[in-house]
């Protein structure tokens, strides 16, 4: 557990790299992988939801991955739906409230009923927000932010000196919400692959050579600690800082 005073990441997001590494070096399918991993899930949950984290955004499927071969796509889509009916009573019970971040367009109609229901029930949940970004691409993100804006001058509903950050953000799939304070990557891979590009413009990394099913409690407990010492100057010096504190004592 965290001490009292450790400073706590408002918003963590998650590559989860590794599944089918883990699971060649265990002579096992892929697949065997993906499900080992859903169990890496569960733990990350408990523990963020525990030490205070209030945002969990997991990057389970880019929309890049649609190029794996057909059959492990396949895979993960019934891994997909069958996560989503076996946990979600679990989601609920616990105050987690369920956000499903990308084009759901190109998913199987029981899959898309699926994540509408899941999203629904769970929507009046406080504690916990828990984000999976499934046919997700950052670069899909800002286009398609872009698009609904260029939509909005065309009719004439807004001025195009009126674009701001603030809007643009307002207008990604994350609406606006908390951007990540932490980034983590497992699987020994240091680079953002196409994830909330806009949103992680002062997102401290964090990259460990575990594959995602063996990043357990520990290993996530590990990443929170390795935040708490990292210093957040967002363009100001660490005296101006210093100062800031001071001030608010």
């Amino acid at each position: 557990m965290p001490s009292q005073n450790a400073v706590v990441p408002r918003h963590v997001a998650i590559i989860m790299d590794g599944n089918n590494r883990w699971a060649k070096k265990r002579f096992l399918p892929g697949v065997a992988g993906h499900k080992a991993g859903v169990r890496a899930v569960r733990e990350v949950i408990e523990t963020c939801a525990e030490a205070g984290v209030e945002v969990l955004t997991l990057f389970a499927f880019s929309s890049e991955n649609w190029k794996r071969p057909a059959d492990e796509v396949s895979a993960l889509m019934e891994l997909f739906m069958a996560a989503l009916r076996r946990e979600v009573n679990k989601l609920d019970k616990n105050g987690i409230c369920l956000k499903i971040l990308g084009d759901c367009s190109r998913f199987h109609p029981d899959l898309q009923a699926a994540i509408r229901a899941a999203e629904q029930q769970t929507a009046g949940n406080t504690r916990f927000v828990l984000q999976v970004a499934a046919n997700y691409g950052g670069r899909w993100d800002i286009t398609q932010a872009v698009r609904q804006l260029a939509g909005q001058v065309r009719e004439g509903s807004l001025q195009p000196e009126e674009i701001s950050e603030e809007l643009i953000n307002r207008h990604l799939i994350t609406q606006g919400g908390p951007e990540p304070d932490l980034l983590i990557r497992t699987g020994g891979e240091q680079r953002v692959s196409n994830f909330l590009l806009w949103q992680m413009a002062y997102t401290e990394f964090y990259f460990t050579d575990l594959y995602w099913p063996d990043f357990r409690r520990k290993a996530m407990q590990a990443a929170l600690d390795s935040f708490t010492h990292r210093e957040r100057r967002f363009g100001r010096t660490s005296e101006q800082l210093e100062a800031d504190k001071q001030s608010s004592c």
